[in-house]
């Protein structure tokens, strides 16, 4: 049962004549929890709230967070309107609330929740909950056991359950007038028995699509009533970096007395600056005491159309050579002539050396991404490897909703590398760092060499699994162009820290330090080739962690150290297959029966892999050969090796 413990202390001494309850609360929204709010009631109307916080707590038993606080609200600043409400919520809450915290931040339960004298310094992340300074508190849960301890120490003996009439997404916890709750439909903004003054509401329409620089958008004000007299009141657009010299248009609002409405249309100004995508917000100002607005803050992007091209390709469409290594002179020098066990440790030695390389922090990979895995093909975008698309910096998901963003995908999980959450969210940047070695598993949290830009729900949905056989192998009609970068991040991460390895075969998910499947991994480094972007990225986390993936500068290492070479002694001059200078053609390309392999003087291999990365055919050719197919519609890569020299080639068939 959800229930909600609520303590009313009627005793205590208030600064002022004004004393104030927690009044409702919505905890559980529909699918993506973009309407939580928490709203407060002041016997007094227009009371002040300087000097009260609100502090959520954590009432699962068995959490090392267990009765401690995860999330505070300073109310200095706030009033209560003339009803005695002051409404706090989530940006799509409506009316819209007074004061805005982030999509899903409120616990489902069984959970509590303060309302104290003090700021909220005093309750930083982890404060055990306390009846120290305490004013009200309600407990409730989503149909979760009480929460026994946590209501001990909040002093409350009832818990009340937001989906008693199993619709625990739609209605909220409501304070009746003889001090006890109910679960009903939310009544925001407004007094729960439906008392009180009615205010007229604004609201603003708008088409939220994303514009671009030059075009124009009309934004209509209406009244649910309408005005006695003329209203008039202004609106901005300014957000952070959009200003005012990024549009013209009229933002005062006037509303004739009789009328309910007014239009005016907004121009995006279109200049030849590379700003980056931005995001303009369409905000009320001040407006009558009898007026409410029923929305706000309305986000639109502004996508910019002078982004810049790079030279090179998206993993999707690979370019070779024309990123060049950034190695300096010398740097895999000790790596010479040594196998085995010897070459790895030299490896370790080279991107691991204390005296050398820079650890960051989990905030500072937020920045590094955006230049790591900048969109070739526009630079106001990150590369999503796996779904393989672009997608704008702004998008960074930022609260618990992730759909339409992108986030931070540890390619060796936190869980499974165990360094979950080892270093702080705050960035610091690229001039301060802390030193670290072999043993600092913690680091691996914030290595920038195993963590990319991804789609927010994709990321989710790789979870912590493997890669290959039964293990994660993307999204269903993607061409696996991630797959050789995968692969050259785990043995980067199996060398760099030695908590951690490669193992053949799928592990059980639990399983900290070790990672499969050896044999998908090495067969994808093969199949899919470094690439310039690689290069790019490679060159990029260099200059912030001053230490490389020796993968990217020679794949060809992997075989040394686990694949069909390993035990074989290392040589620069033997190193890298080459991948650019074997000039064959293979058309057509889609094909359907048959591909025609020409460029070829020599006798030479040919081995095609299906998207997994399994072999269904070899075959000794010689010249300009035919070779027949039948295989299912696909993607495949064709492997072509003659003279020392190998190629892959990617293959449709329709």
């Amino acid at each position: 049962m959800k229930k909600f413990y609520t303590l009313l202390l009627l005793t205590f001494s208030y600064i002022t004549s004004g004393q104030v309850v927690i009044n409702e609360l919505d905890s559980d929204t529909p699918s993506t929890d973009d309407k939580e709010f928490i709203e407060l009631k002041s016997t007094t109307p227009n009371f002040p709230l300087d000097g009260y916080v609100l502090v959520f707590f954590n009432g699962n038993a068995t959490s090392t967070t267990a009765n401690k606080s995860y999330y505070t609200i300073d109310l200095d600043g706030l009033t209560t309107d003339a009803n005695g409400i002051v409404l706090i919520g989530n940006s799509l809450v409506s009316p819209s609330p007074d004061k805005i915290f982030p999509d899903n931040i409120i616990q489902n339960g069984a959970d509590g929740v303060g309302l104290y004298l003090g700021n909220s310094s005093d309750f930083p992340d982890d404060t055990l909950a306390t009846t120290t300074n305490l004013i009200d508190a309600l407990m409730y849960d989503t149909k979760d056991a009480d929460a026994t301890a946590l209501m001990a120490l909040l002093g409350v003996s009832v818990q009340y359950d937001e989906g008693q009439n199993s619709l625990q997404t739609t209605q909220s916890i409501q304070r009746k007038n003889d001090g006890t709750y109910e679960t009903k439909n939310p009544t925001p903004g407004a007094n729960n028995d439906g008392s009180g003054i009615i205010f007229n509401g604004i609201s603003i329409t708008a088409n939220t699509v994303n514009k671009n620089e030059g075009d124009s958008f009309p934004i209509t004000f209406t009244i649910q009533t309408n005005v006695t007299s003329d209203l008039t009141f202004t609106f901005t657009l300014n957000n952070s970096f959009f200003t005012s010299a990024d549009f013209s248009g009229n933002t005062t609002v006037l509303i004739p007395s009789g009328s309910n409405t007014f239009t005016t249309t907004i121009t995006l100004i279109d200049d030849v600056l590379n700003e980056g995508d931005e995001v303009l917000k369409i905000k009320i100002g001040a407006i009558p005491v009898q007026y409410k607005k029923l929305n706000d803050n309305i986000e639109i992007r502004v996508v910019d159309n002078d982004f810049t091209v790079a030279p090179f390709g998206t993993p999707l469409n690979p370019t070779y050579g024309i990123v060049s290594s950034t190695a300096p002179a010398g740097y895999y020098a000790s790596l010479e002539g040594l196998s085995g066990a010897a070459l790895k440790q030299a490896i370790q030695d080279i991107i691991a050396n204390p005296a050398v390389v820079h650890a960051h922090n989990y905030g500072d990979i937020i920045d590094i991404l955006k230049t790591a895995d900048q969109n070739p093909l526009n630079s106001n975008e990150v590369w999503l490897m796996y779904v393989e698309q672009g997608r704008s910096k702004l998008e960074f998901q930022d609260t618990g909703i992730n759909t339409g963003k992108w986030n931070r995908e540890h390619i060796y999980p936190q869980s499974r590398g165990g360094f979950t959450d080892g270093t702080e969210s705050i960035p610091d940047g690229i001039n301060f760092w802390l030193p670290t070695n072999a043993d600092d598993i913690l680091a691996g949290h914030a290595d920038a060499h195993h963590l990319r830009a991804e789609d927010g729900a994709q990321n989710s949905l790789r979870n912590n699994n493997d890669y290959g056989l039964t293990g994660y192998n993307g999204p269903s009609g993607t061409k696996g162009s991630w797959k050789g970068d995968v692969a050259r991040s785990v043995f980067y991460m199996a060398v760099r820290y030695n908590a951690l390895s490669i193992v053949n075969g799928d592990i059980a998910d639990t399983t900290v330090g070790q990672l499969g499947d050896l044999a998908s991994l090495l067969t994808w480094n093969t199949l899919d080739p470094a690439d310039d972007f690689e290069m790019n990225r490679n060159n990029y986390i260099y200059t912030w962690q001053v230490n490389r993936n020796p993968f990217i500068d020679y794949p060809d290492l992997a075989n040394y150290i686990w694949g069909a070479k390993a035990g074989q002694t290392w040589h620069f001059n033997l190193s890298n297959p080459d991948f650019v200078n074997l000039k064959v053609t293979l058309y057509p390309n889609p094909a359907q029966k048959s591909i025609t392999i020409s460029g070829l003087n020599e006798e030479a291999n040919i081995e095609i892999y299906n998207s997994l990365g399994a072999k269904i055919l070899e075959q000794k050719i010689y010249g300009e050969t035919k070779l027949a197919i039948d295989f299912p519609t696909g993607v495949y890569y064709a492997k072509i090796h003659s003279e020392d020299k190998t190629v892959v080639k990617k293959l449709l068939i329709e």
